[in-house]
């Protein structure tokens, strides 16, 4: 039997469709309407029963976050809350994250001059909290004219409006970056993942170094991951060369990157220490989950590799764009027991910001979606209503 629940609750729940006047890209980038009809963006706006000056905007690369336990609690507290999807909506295969800046800046000027709302606050969770830095940064000053693969983007020229404040919650430092560091550095194969380096291979049955792994292991492996990594990016840069100067039909191409969800700090939880559950990791059993069709840049493409994936060339990273937002108020929460962003992330993120108006949160034991996490989510909303009174941002 299958058990149907319709969602309520003290809030109401309204689409909102917006379609920019953005061409469509030469090269398809999503299946369907989207991908054919120009940029089409599809959002919810979760809206407490009364009037509200500000609006809170939750957006991710990728995923919908209208069903996520924080704007729900925002919203169930009488805010305003815009959960706002990109172009790429569940579907980061092809994804150009200058162009999601575009959409997220889309949906900023919707707020400020349709909507009639007069400040807002970019709620930044998970992958969103990178998002949200690298626009505030390009708002702040924009210098964005092109993607990496070379492919023109006009960022820039865009005339992003600046958000009021950015919250920084439950967030990594970068897609690149946090890839990086879940890469199985123990393939040596791109093509045949069973074709594997023993002495790199963690999750193998009987692994050549068990936890609590030593300095040098950590370092050595550390060095492979970005050392795979930077193999792949070259290789995505040597193919997009010779797609363009064969000058045929093929100007894109789609590949596999196996084995993307591996890390020592879920099996050795000494390192880099928070209340997070050992041996486990938010996709569930971490040696599933490096092998399973849901793990980070499983299904990418040449330009999306270097766009978001890329460490060496991806302009997504945390650290270098929170050294670029000066002018702005920002939150950070960090949930001490998460288990999908590494507790160092944090810090490193918070000893960036240029920013002098920074505010610091640890909500102890909350996981990474405050499943079944009633105290933790409330405690995360009253933070953030708090920071935001002192600022004038909610009343």
């Amino acid at each position: 039997m299958i058990s149907v629940e319709v969602l309520t609750g003290p809030f109401d729940r309204v689409p909102v469709v917006l379609r920019t006047g953005e061409q469509a890209a030469k090269v398809v980038e999503t299946y369907g309407f989207a991908g054919t009809q120009g940029t089409v963006l599809e959002g919810q706006l979760l809206r407490g029963p009364g009037p509200s000056d500000t609006l809170f905007i939750l957006m991710h690369p990728s995923s919908t976050l209208q069903l996520m336990p924080v704007p729900e609690a925002l919203a169930a507290r009488g805010h305003h809350v815009l959960c706002a999807a990109s172009r790429y909506p569940k579907n980061d295969s092809a994804l150009i994250m200058e162009k999601v800046v575009l959409d997220l800046g889309a949906w900023v000027r919707w707020a400020r001059e349709h909507a009639g709302y007069q400040r807002v606050v970019l709620l930044g969770w998970s992958g969103g909290g990178s998002l949200s830095l690298l626009y505030q940064a390009e708002a702040e000053s924009p210098t964005i004219t092109d993607t990496p693969a070379g492919d023109p983007v006009d960022v820039a020229g865009a005339g992003l409006v600046p958000a009021d404040a950015v919250v920084f919650i439950a967030a990594h430092l970068s897609r690149a970056e946090t890839l990086t560091e879940w890469l199985d550095p123990s393939v040596t194969d791109e093509t045949n993942p069973d074709l594997r380096d023993p002495g790199l291979d963690i999750y193998a049955a009987n692994p050549v170094f068990a936890p609590p792994y030593d300095a040098g292991f950590v370092a050595g492996f550390r060095a492979a991951q970005r050392a795979r990594n930077q193999r792949i990016t070259d290789w995505a840069r040597a193919e997009l060369h010779r797609l363009r100067r064969d000058g045929g039909a093929e100007t894109e191409r789609p590949f596999l990157v196996h084995r993307t969800m591996c890390d020592v700090r879920w099996l050795d939880a000494g390192l880099d220490p928070n209340d997070r559950r050992p041996g486990w990791c938010y996709l569930g059993d971490p040696r599933t989950a490096n092998v399973g069709p849901a793990g980070l840049a499983r299904f990418t493409t040449l330009r999306s590799w270097l766009s978001q994936w890329s460490l060496s060339e991806s302009r997504t990273s945390g650290p270098r764009n929170a050294a670029r937002v000066h002018r702005t108020p920002v939150l950070q929460i960090e949930n001490s027991a998460d288990d999908a962003v590494p507790a160092a992330h944090n810090a490193i993120v918070r000893a960036a910001l240029a920013t002098p108006d920074k505010e610091y949160v640890l909500i102890k034991g909350a996981t990474h979606y405050y499943k079944g996490q009633p105290a933790e989510l409330g405690r995360c909303v009253a933070a953030i209503e708090s920071w935001g009174r002192a600022r004038g941002l909610v009343a």
